[in-house]
């Protein structure tokens, strides 16, 4: 497996932009060189290599690495260049828009995200292009499922440990009622509930609902809704119970049976690289009885491997 060494002081934006411009001149580009400084960097030290470079050569260093690499390094380099806001930015355009949307990767990042994530992005998504991010979701999504996204991204949740049981147990009480115990499913009370309660409050309301119903609340959510809205209900769900598990359960299903969905192994590694990369990991061995390195290790090559199998690692 490669591995890095990370320098024992900190190196200078302007060292690491001279860096840079080293190996994209002469034939080819040294991507070794590219992916050993670009690797083992947080989102600060990037944007200052960035603004470096733009002022060292002209260029921007994005344009340049587009031009200088291809493939899935390309991709998923590029997509580690922004800072966590802009990247989950970027990834909702591009899944709303263009040639190929894909609402499901667009309902995983919403989702999964807390309440001051979201604010952050869609102050992203307006600042780098131009319209907002309920503009695209109710042009692309229908149904049920925009409605869940577009309230959920309009709500402000509480993002602390407290909540109150007496609610807890009257809103596990209306979705039996939404859901369970009638005919047809009220999908109005599951968006209000999902959408507009903290981590915390959903995680006692399934506790509630398993109690008072003998039910797990994941189960009446699959027998009571489908398709996109189902699976943004449970992402919600499964996020606030443990989203290291849930990222790790997604990067198995990335990587399980013939061929690899590298447009979500990347996804995956560049956005929680940063965040909780240890804990998706440790959930990974625990779950699937393999380290997560091994598994990616076994489904990717080239220089595409060294640069995930460091942002895995978390050298930076």
């Amino acid at each position: 497996m490669a591995t890095f060494t990370v320098p024992p002081v900190p190196v200078s934006p302007n060292q690491d932009a001279i860096e840079l411009h080293r190996a994209f001149k002469g034939f080819g580009c040294n991507t070794g060189a590219v992916i050993n400084v670009l690797a083992h960097r947080d989102a600060m030290q990037r944007a200052h290599i960035q603004h470096e470079y733009r002022t060292m050569y002209h260029d921007e260093l994005s344009n340049r690495l587009a031009s200088e690499l291809s493939g899935n390094l390309e991709k998923a380099i590029l997509l580690w260049m922004h800072d966590p806001a802009g990247r989950d930015a970027t990834i909702l355009r591009s899944a709303l828009t263009g040639d190929n949307i894909d609402l499901g990767a667009a309902t995983e990042i919403i989702c999964s995200r807390t309440s001051s994530q979201i604010q952050l992005i869609k102050n992203a998504y307006h600042a780098k292009f131009h319209t907002h991010l309920e503009h695209d979701i109710g042009f692309q999504a229908s149904g049920d499922h925009k409605k869940l996204l577009l309230t959920y991204i309009a709500g402000s949740r509480y993002e602390g440990p407290e909540f109150d049981q007496a609610m807890a147990d009257k809103d596990a009480t209306d979705l039996y009622k939404a859901g369970e115990r009638r005919l047809g499913t009220d999908e109005k009370t599951f968006i209000c509930i999902f959408s507009e309660r903290s981590k915390a409050h959903l995680l006692a309301v399934a506790s509630s609902y398993r109690r008072m119903y003998g039910k797990k609340l994941k189960k009446a959510v699959k027998s009571e809704t489908s398709g996109l809205f189902e699976f943004g209900l449970l992402t919600i769900l499964q996020c606030a119970e443990n989203p290291f598990r849930y990222f790790a359960k997604v990067l198995h299903e990335s990587m399980k049976g013939f061929g690899t969905r590298d447009t979500t192994l990347i996804r995956v590694v560049v956005t929680r690289a940063e965040i909780d990369m240890q804990y998706i990991k440790a959930e990974y061995q625990k779950k699937y009885k393999k380290h997560l390195e091994d598994a990616i290790h076994s489904e990717t090559s080239g220089h595409y491997r060294t640069f995930l199998l460091a942002l895995v690692t978390g050298k930076f």
